[in-house]
């Protein structure tokens, strides 16, 4: 008989330790990979810099965020004056003359959706991943896959108009109070869907990687937990299990995310020039995409992606998966504690 956390269900604890869990997990995996894109995008911004009102692609190892370039702020984080010979450079001359906090500059704004959206994907995960197993039967190894692809549909479909709404701010110079107004001008304008601009793309790429990603790592940890003959997953096991399928998914998966990154920037980049009209489709961006550096450009950066992609699943996974192990623990203690007590 298999162990609970094998078994992928809630394995004896409450929802709230599920999310938790999640929630270190996300602060933790946040904390590590923010640095990788921080560098990343300064010295994108040192080859070529941002104009005004320009869009990039933050990502702080939970989720992709658009941030639109502050107009005549020439001494915002990205755009700080210094000159880098590569990677570890970078690294180096940041903090040694800005402080190693800025490492994780932008990072508290994005907390904001990556957190929430990361809690509600992993919960959702497992309360379905565990009630699909018993309804699914003899088809219960593809519970993971089923409960990976609805678990992110519903996380992304609550985070895509608040996410929409906060690169609105940004790019207007508003603050949060002024969000009701924000989102009454936008439905006026554009409709309630409007919220929701930007969201196929998305789901384009996370439906298919969330799926493919759960499969493999359950897999891969139930494998593991076999060839080493134990009932639970150590720490390394699901860290290893999660860098492999996180990497096989992202491949996978990288024309999409391809194709997302560009209708993100565009839609951004209308909502900074207060545009209402509709940015090019999914499709019309990728034949666009094709045309201009042929099927291969569909596969740019892969390498980066890979890089970002693979440490951010496996510390995620791994220690969403110990504060699980921790929490049930700390319930078996609690009930088997006064029986043990009763018995000396």
């Amino acid at each position: 008989m298999s162990g609970p956390s094998s078994k992928g269900g809630d394995g004896g604890i409450t929802p709230i330790q599920q999310m938790a869990a999640s929630c270190s997990g996300a602060l933790l995996t946040s904390l590590f990979v923010t640095p990788l894109d921080v560098v990343k995008i300064r010295l994108q911004a040192q080859k070529k810099p941002f104009p005004k009102g320009k869009c990039f692609v933050y990502c702080n190892g939970l989720m992709d965020h658009i941030c639109v370039c502050e107009n005549g702020n020439n001494k915002a984080w990205y755009k700080m004056s210094g000159h880098f010979n590569g990677t570890a450079d970078a690294f180096v001359r940041i903090v040694r003359n800005e402080g190693i906090r800025s490492l994780w500059s932008g990072l508290p704004p994005t907390l904001v959706m990556a957190v929430p959206a990361t809690v509600i994907y992993f919960t959702s995960y497992d309360q379905l991943c565990t009630k699909l197993r018993v309804k699914m039967g003899d088809h219960a190894q593809f519970a993971p896959m089923v409960s990976g692809a609805v678990a992110r549909v519903g996380a992304a479909s609550v985070i895509s108009p608040l996410e929409l709404m906060r690169t609105k701010l940004q790019s207007q110079k508003q603050s949060y109070r002024q969000l009701a107004a924000c989102v009454r001008t936008a439905v006026e304008a554009d409709g309630w869907l409007s919220l929701w601009r930007g969201l196929g793309p998305t789901l384009l790429r996370d439906v298919p990687f969330s799926a493919m990603y759960w499969y493999n790592y359950e897999r891969g940890k139930k494998w593991m937990c076999e060839r080493y003959n134990t009932r639970e997953p150590t720490f390394t096991m699901t860290f290893v299990s999660g860098a492999t399928s996180g990497s096989f998914a992202s491949i996978v998966t990288l024309p999409f995310d391809v194709v997302k990154t560009r209708r993100q920037v565009e839609l951004g980049e209308l909502q900074a020039m207060n545009l209402s009209h509709q940015a090019s489709s999914t499709f019309s961006v990728m034949k666009r995409i094709v045309a201009q550096h042929g099927v291969t450009g569909l596969f740019a950066g892969f390498l980066p992606r890979l890089i970002k992609v693979a440490p951010a699943c496996a510390i995620m996974i791994s220690t969403y998966e110990f504060g699980k192990a921790f929490f049930r623990k700390h319930n078996q203690e609690r009930i088997l504690g006064p029986l043990q007590t009763s018995k000396t």
